[in-house]
C-alpha cells in the first residue's frame, strides 16, 4: 500500500515539476525525472478554469457592450423614468435587453449594484409602478431571496439587474427606495 501511495505521489510531483518548469528535490528524488505519460497526466491535472464567461450563466461584461454602441437619442430606444429619492423624475432611453441597472450607470443615476449584477446583493433595488411589474414574469427565487434583504420592500420590488428592457417595459417607472442595504458582504 504504501509503495502504491509513494509512486502515485511521486508522478504528481514529478508532473508539478513538468508544468513548473523546475526539478523536484526530497524524499522523492529517488524516483527519478521522467515524463509522465499522457494518460496520467489526464488523471492528475484539473480541468483547465473556464475563461469563455459567456457560457458560464452569468456575464461580467455588465453594460460594457452598450457603451461601445452609445447611448440611444429621444425616440430611438425605450423610455425608463427613473423617480429620485427626492421626487425628482429622470427619463432617459435605454437599448433593448439592456437591464435597469445598466441604464441607471450609463445616465450617471446613482444606484449602487454593489455585486455588479451578480444577483448577490440588493443595492440595485428598485420599486416599479404596478403596470410595468405585471409585465414581466415572476421572479427567480435567487432573486426573491435577495429582495427579501432590500430595505423598503413592497408588492412591486424588483432588482434592477434582473429587469431586462424590451418594447413592452417602454416608458417603465422606477421609482429609488430612500434607502438601500448592502447585504453582499
Amino acid at each position: 500500500m504504501a509503495s502504491i501511495l509513494t509512486t502515485r505521489l511521486g508522478a504528481a510531483l514529478r508532473q508539478r515539476a513538468i508544468y513548473s518548469g523546475t526539478k523536484q528535490s526530497g524524499p522523492f528524488t529517488s524516483l527519478g525525472w521522467a515524463p509522465v505519460n499522457a494518460s496520467i497526466n489526464t488523471r492528475l491535472i484539473s480541468p483547465p478554469i473556464r475563461t469563455n464567461w459567456a457560457t458560464a450563466g452569468f456575464s461580467t461584461d455588465s453594460g460594457i457592450h452598450y457603451a461601445k454602441r452609445g447611448r440611444p437619442g429621444p425616440g430611438e430606444g425605450f423610455a425608463v423614468n427613473f423617480i429620485m429619492q427626492d421626487g425628482e423624475e429622470i427619463s432617459v432611453q435605454a437599448h433593448e435587453g439592456e437591464s435597469l441597472l445598466d441604464v441607471a450607470w450609463a445616465n450617471d443615476i446613482d444606484i449602487e449594484g454593489a455585486c455588479e449584477a451578480s444577483l448577490a446583493c440588493s443595492t440595485c433595488h428598485l420599486i416599479l409602478d404596478p403596470d410595468s411589474y405585471s409585465k414581466l414574469e415572476e421572479p427567480t427565487d435567487e432573486e426573491n431571496d435577495m429582495l427579501d434583504l432590500a430595505f423598503g420592500l413592497t408588492d412591486t420590488s424588483r432588482l434592477g439587474c434582473q429587469v431586462l428592457m424590451n418594447k413592452e417595459l417602454d416608458g417603465i417607472v422606477a421609482k429609488l427606495p430612500s434607502m438601500t442595504r448592502n447585504a453582499s458582504a
